[in-house]
C-alpha cells in the first residue's frame, strides 16, 4: 500500500526546501575558546583575542603601565572561565517599569558560594582588581613566596585567618615555573580548611603543570598558555620575564647589592627610567 503523504509534504516545493536546508546547522568547525588536553580540571585558552593580548604582555618594549592594563585585561578573561563552576540560588528583586514609577517583582540569582582571592605576592597583586570586578564579595588574603636559589619556595608572609570560613580559594599569579610555589601555596590553603581551590595564571611551564597536577590532581587550573621549556634557573621560555619587576617598574640588582644605597650600585635607576 503507499503511505500516505502528510500535509506538510504535500505543500513541499523548491522555495520550501531551500528555506529548510538554510535553517540547517553551519558545517564551519568552530572550536571552543577553552580545552583541557590535561584533564577536565585544567583548561587552556585557545581565544585569539587572548593570544593577542599575550604577545603584549610578553613583549620586552611593553612598559609598566601596559603590561598592568594588559595583565588586568588577560586575568578578567580567565576569571570569567574560572568562576563558571560557581553556582547560584534564587533571591527575590524588583525591576523598575518603563514609566519610572511602578516596580515588577521578579527572580534573580546570587552566587552561592563564598569565595575568597589568594595573591602570592608580589606579582598576583596585578590580578586583584579584574577578579574583584568578576566576584565582588570575594575577601583577599595574601601570601609573600619567594624563590631561593635552589628553587625552593620559603613563606615570608601569610594574612589568612585562623578559621576557614570560604568555599572556594582562587590562587593568583602570573607564571606557573617550577610549581614549587604554587604546589606550597595550595598545600596551605588545605591545610587551612578550603574544600575547592582554582589557579589562575597566564603561562605555565609544561613541566611545572605536569608537577602540580602529580601533586595536587583534585586543583582546578586555568591558564592562557603552555610554555614548553624550562632552564636550569627554573625560569620559563620565552615566558614573560620577572613579572614583579615588569609589574611594579622595579630594576634588578645582584644579591650583594640589596643593602648598598641606590646612587652607589652598578645598576641604578637612572639607567631604567632613561636618566
Amino acid at each position: 500500500m503507499e503511505e500516505k503523504k502528510t500535509e506538510d509534504e504535500a505543500v513541499s516545493s523548491p522555495a520550501a526546501d531551500a528555506a529548510t536546508a538554510a535553517l540547517k546547522p553551519s558545517p564551519a568547525a568552530v572550536e571552543p575558546s577553552f580545552e583541557a588536553p590535561y584533564g577536565p580540571n585544567v583548561h587552556v585558552s585557545k581565544h585569539p583575542v587572548l593570544a593577542h593580548k599575550l604577545s603584549i604582555l610578553r613583549s620586552s618594549s611593553t612598559p609598566p603601565s601596559s603590561f598592568r592594563a594588559t595583565l588586568r585585561e588577560i586575568t578578567f578573561h580567565l576569571g570569567y572561565e574560572a568562576t563558571s563552576t560557581l553556582t547560584t540560588r534564587d533571591v527575590p528583586i524588583t525591576v523598575p517599569s518603563t514609566n519610572h514609577s511602578d516596580h515588577v517583582d521578579a527572580t534573580g540569582q546570587k552566587l552561592k558560594e563564598k569565595a575568597a582571592l589568594i595573591p602570592i605576592l608580589r606579582s598576583g597583586l596585578g590580578m586583584v582588581d579584574p577578579m574583584l570586578e568578576l566576584v565582588g564579595g570575594a575577601t583577599v588574603h595574601h601570601i609573600g613566596m619567594y624563590r631561593t636559589k635552589t628553587l625552593m619556595p620559603v613563606q615570608y608572609y601569610n594574612r589568612l585567618p585562623k578559621i576557614c570560613d570560604v568555599d572556594v580559594a582562587y590562587v593568583l599569579d602570573p607564571l606557573i615555573a617550577t610549581s614549587n610555589t604554587i604546589i606550597s601555596v595550595v598545600g596551605i590553603l588545605k591545610k587551612w580548611g578550603v574544600s575547592e581551590i582554582h589557579v589562575l595564571s597566564v603561562i605555565a611551564s609544561k613541566g611545572g603543570l605536569c608537577e602540580l597536577l602529580k601533586y595536587h590532581p583534585d586543583v582546578h587550573v586555568t591558564i592562557g598558555h603552555i610554555d614548553d621549556k624550562l632552564n636550569d634557573e627554573g625560569d620559563v621560555l620565552p615566558g614573560l620575564g620577572d613579572a614583579g619587576d615588569r609589574l611594579f617598574g622595579t630594576p634588578l640588582f645582584d644579591d650583594e647589592e640589596e643593602l648598598v644605597h641606590p646612587s652607589k650600585r652598578k645598576r641604578t635607576m637612572s639607567v631604567d627610567i632613561g636618566g
